[in-house]
């Protein structure tokens, strides 16, 4: 991509934003350095990349402070004498704790299939040695802990010992000498490293010693007695061991470095890669932006689109809907002065720039552009006075220069091509260019004045016109665009708006009647119908959006409901069941609660039944008549009616029960086989009178047994088969002891002969 390119649309500008949302300046460094990416999978990476991040940071908490940049000390890395000081590993102590903090919020999502974002954060080894040594030498406030080495901690020891040694000498020596009016301040303290006394000028001379300093006020000097100067020199030594012993852990902890210099610089790296991510979010949320699809073959269409740099210091800004249809690759806009023509273009050109650089832009879903790696801009006034060039010559010459670079996967934009020469000759070459651009495939927005372009656009295939507009009673621009029409310039309405004498209008206005070319009265007219129908579509659009909301919040508080009223039919049911079960109510009782709560379920089945199924009237009834029973939402055949209690009895796949006429509809479906499940019991009710227990262990058949026979008398079955085969006999006896025992049996004996013998049980229940 040219850099004048980048210029002329301010890419530059955008990524001085971004680099503004960074927390270190490593991070605001790589904000800076983002280019356009010459591959459609390229883009679509860092989008996906950038969609993973910010899914990971809302569901973990992760936030990024500021770290170091600590770039600039891996070149003292490759020369082999020098060693790291303590405020490099400080650095990159801040560095890989951050670094490994992020390691570990992201482990948990690592099965979600976030490969970019776990490349980029956990996809080089760990420099587990380095990351040990600088936390077990280095203490918070990045100095080297006593326990960073045997030899260091000894000596640090000792030099302890001699603080607190000097410190009783001296107060020793004060007492003992009753000179404490003498000192300053208290007692000891420490001048060029060395133990002294802050004694009062005045008093200098009256003891033996040396004097190492004086105060800024010259009132206090820094006197060592001797007592002390064999101390002092003991302390020396000391601090000379202890820099020694300092200089080998630095050593070492410098060799652990280089020896794992990929990890260390792979975990910054990624540090910074993921400041730079945060950056795009955080722009993100202040443009109200996302990622824009990106492919071959993908249309021009940009909804809603802001430019990015108005979107960010204009919110308010009026969006625009820039979009070619199927096959067509240019797009030629007209209208009003100061109408936004040159904005639309700019829009276009720099939220490409920003989408193919992985950035988020302001538009809304259902945007997408193809990869243009080249953009070539015809903007402003060109001319070069340094060398004599016009604004038309200097726009001929750079058209020229790019011509041969020109090809399908290239977008120019033109702001008034042509413009600086005869109106006649300088709409021909535009329209040429055009031509030009179209039969290599390239995709051009152009601007213009030009009558000639404007009727161009209007009948050349693959070309779509579009008009700025202004509203009717102010000629204010609207900054929207009005497609498959051109728009009036209103030159003079806007010389009338900037002050224009108007003597100076009404001559411009005659001239332009004698030339017979105003056809403003007629664009005019088309502008305010363009803007009456974008207007009742902004109002279509507003009722339809708050329809969704209203839809949206109605279908919320039904679900809500239904969830509620199924859950305490539910615990209802179950509750019904324990008592009948634990025998403190019997069969009948519980029939009657059960109908109860089926009673206070049928009205809300029968409100929320969405589609209305046939009517069917008393007379319909007949026995084998297939009917749906609204409450179950399940179907049956009847068997027989009850005219004085208007109740018919049901067969529903094997269960036959008396239900309410009202609560009955016709079936308009063709009668259903009922299949053989795995389990054996199946259904529409979701059991049948019928269970199959072959093949079952006996721990496992009863149990089935157990809800077979719970469901069962639930829906009111009086009678049940229970087929076990005959086999050896074993799991007929375990199911003959389990009836005996259970409370909702009555009775029970085998199966004739024809309907199985001993292979079957037939139960009879309460």
């Amino acid at each position: 991509m040219e850099p004048r390119t980048l210029q002329l649309l301010e890419f530059p500008k955008v990524l001085r934003e971004l680099s503004g949302f960074a927390v270190s300046e490593p991070g605001a460094s790589a904000c800076l350095a983002l280019h356009p990416l010459s591959t459609a999978q390229a883009v679509r990476r860092e989008l996906t990349l950038l969609d993973q991040a910010l899914r990971w940071v809302r569901e973990s908490g992760f936030k990024l402070v500021a770290f170091p940049d600590f770039a600039l000390f891996f070149p003292e890395l490759d020369i082999s004498h020098r060693v790291l000081d303590l405020d490099a590993l400080f650095a990159l102590s801040l560095t890989l704790g951050q670094a490994r903090h992020a390691r570990d919020l992201l482990e948990p999502y690592t099965e979600r299939g976030w490969d970019e974002l776990v490349e980029v954060v956990a996809g080089a080894p760990w420099p587990q040695a380095t990351w040990s040594g600088v936390k077990r030498c280095l203490d918070q406030d990045g100095r080297l802990k006593d326990e960073s080495s045997p030899g260091l901690f000894s000596v640090r020891q000792e030099i302890r010992g001699i603080h607190q040694k000097c410190t009783k000498r001296v107060k020793d020596f004060v007492l003992s000498e009753n000179i404490s009016h003498y000192l300053q301040d208290d007692y000891v303290t420490i001048s060029s490293d060395r133990y002294v006394l802050p004694l009062k000028v005045n008093f200098k001379n009256r003891f033996p010693g040396i004097i190492h300093d004086y105060s800024q006020t010259g009132e206090t000097c820094y006197f060592e007695p001797m007592f002390l100067v064999e101390i002092n020199n003991t302390l020396q030594e000391l601090k000379r061991e202890e820099r020694a012993e300092e200089r080998k852990v630095l050593e070492y902890l410098t060799g652990l470095i280089r020896q794992e210099r990929p990890g260390v610089v792979a975990s910054y790296d990624a540090l910074v890669q993921l400041d730079l991510l945060m950056a795009k979010a955080r722009l993100a949320d202040e443009t109200n932006a996302r990622a824009l699809d990106i492919g071959e073959g993908l249309p021009a269409r940009l909804i809603q689109a802001r430019h990015p740099l108005l979107a960010l210091h204009s919110p308010g800004t009026q969006p625009l809907d820039i979009k070619l249809q199927e096959g067509q690759l240019a797009l030629i806009v007209s209208g009003g002065n100061a109408g936004g023509k040159t904005v639309c273009l700019k829009t276009m050109g720099l939220i490409a720039l920003m989408a193919f650089s992985g950035l988020p832009v302001p538009v809304a879903e259902g945007s997408s552009l193809p990869l243009w790696t080249d953009i070539f801009v015809v903007l402003g006034d060109e001319q070069s006075l340094e060398e004599h060039v016009s604004t038309f010559t200097a726009q001929i010459q750079y058209i020229s220069r790019v011509w041969d670079r020109v090809n399908e996967r290239t977008l120019f934009l033109l702001d008034e091509f042509g413009a600086g020469t005869d109106p006649t000759q300088g709409a021909a070459l535009a329209q040429a260019v055009i031509d030009g651009l179209l039969d290599r495939g390239a995709a051009s927005f152009a601007a213009t004045h030009f009558p000639a372009l404007k009727a161009y656009a209007l009948a050349t295939d693959r070309v779509r016109a579009a008009s700025v507009l202004f509203d009717p009673a102010t000629k204010k621009p609207l900054y929207r665009l009005a497609y498959d029409q051109v728009g009036a310039s209103i030159a003079l309405d806007v010389a009338r708006e900037h002050g224009l004498p108007r003597g100076i209008l009404s001559r411009a206005e005659q001239y332009l009647l004698l030339d017979g070319s105003d056809t403003s009265a007629v664009l005019d007219r088309l502008n305010s119908l363009a803007v009456r129908r974008e207007r009742e579509n902004e109002a279509l659009a507003d009722e339809r959006a708050a329809l969704k909301k209203k839809r949206d919040g109605l279908e919320a508080r039904y679900e809500k409901e239904r969830v509620k009223l199924l859950t305490e039919v539910r615990e209802m049911a179950q509750g019904v069941l324990r008592e009948w079960k634990s025998e403190r109510i019997g069969r009948k009782q519980a029939l009657k609660k059960l109908s109860d709560v089926r009673e206070r379920l049928e009205p809300a089945a029968r409100e929320d039944a969405a589609p209305q199924a046939p009517a069917l009237d008393w007379a319909d009834i007949a026995p084998g008549k297939r009917v749906v029973y609204a409450a179950w939402n399940k179907a049956g055949a009847v068997v027989e009616k009850d005219e004085r209690k208007r109740q018919v009895k049901v067969d529903f796949s094997g269960v036959a029960m008396w239900v309410a006429f009202d609560g009955l509809t016709l079936d308009g479906k063709s009668p259903r086989k009922a299949e053989k499940s795995s389990q054996g019991v199946t259904a529409d009710l979701g059991f049948t009178p019928r269970i199959d227990l072959r093949g079952q262990r006996a721990d496992e058949a009863l149990a089935m047994l157990e809800q077979f026979l719970d469901a069962s008398l639930l829906r009111g079955a009086s009678a049940v088969e229970i087929v076990h085969g005959r086999g050896t006999g074993a799991l007929r006896k375990e199911v003959h002891a389990f009836l005996r025992t259970a409370p909702g049996v009555a009775s029970f004996c085998l199966a004739n002969e024809d309907r199985g013998g001993d292979g079957m049980t037939e139960a009879t229940l309460k």
